[in-house]
């Protein structure tokens, strides 16, 4: 019986807590009439349903507090996530960036941060009229240059293609036929009816170039991250 009675006032005491502890997180919560009702029925119900429990002997007081032990450690860490929820949210970002370098990371600001690859280039991975395509991006080209390959994935038909552009690049004289994109996006930043071109040759890969990057707020590089501004 002592140990029923001390396990009530236990319970009570947490409740009393637990009310506490949220007045004062959340002090516009119970400002209606209704809802302070509300609130006190749930806690009788509650303390209905725990006295009766306790009365009627279908737990022991040790095991209920080696019950109430594990919810109060589940809810302190509940707790702590929720208060380091930014620098959690950071941690994943640092890895994904790590682990996955072409993956685009939004910022808090709406920016747009990409990790350079393993040999210090930047590739940004884009949805091209919802395809995605993974380009090299470089600032000294003139416009988004697609490779044969990419192209054909977004349905153009190489053969009908007019590859009447002449480019000069450090491997030689290209030829390209021009394409209008009716979208790219990486993350959060769209820019639609982007000029490009196919390339005549294959390429390793796409490049980002400045038909997207210079319809941006701005680009930077700050290290081994390039950040895009919408």
């Amino acid at each position: 019986m002592r140990r029923s009675v001390i396990l009530m006032i236990v319970i009570g005491l947490a409740l009393a807590g637990l009310v506490l502890f949220l007045a004062l997180q959340f002090p516009d919560a119970l400002t209606s009439r209704g809802e302070q009702i509300q609130l006190t029925q749930a806690l009788l119900l509650v303390a209905v349903i725990g006295g009766a429990a306790i009365a009627h002997g279908r737990f022991q007081a040790r095991q209920a507090l080696r019950h109430a032990a594990i919810w109060v450690g589940l809810g302190a860490v509940l707790l702590l996530g929720y208060s380091f929820r930014a620098e959690f949210q950071a941690l994943g970002s640092r890895l994904t960036g790590e682990l996955l370098p072409h993956r685009a990371q939004e910022t808090p600001v709406g920016d747009v941060a990409i990790r350079a690859g393993d040999h210090g280039h930047f590739v940004a991975e884009a949805l091209v009229n919802g395809v995605a395509i993974r380009f090299l991006v470089d600032t000294g080209a003139s416009e988004v240059v697609l490779s044969p390959r990419d192209a054909e994935r977004l349905g153009f038909d190489l053969k009908s293609l007019s590859f009447n552009r002449i480019y000069q690049t450090a491997n030689g004289t290209v030829t390209g036929a021009p394409v209008r994109l009716d979208e790219i996006r990486i993350g959060p930043i769209a820019v639609k009816d982007v000029r490009a071109s196919v390339n005549g040759a294959e390429m390793k890969r796409s490049l980002l170039g400045m038909s997207f990057l210079g319809r941006l707020g701005g680009y930077r590089v700050n290290g081994d991250v390039l950040t895009l501004s919408p």
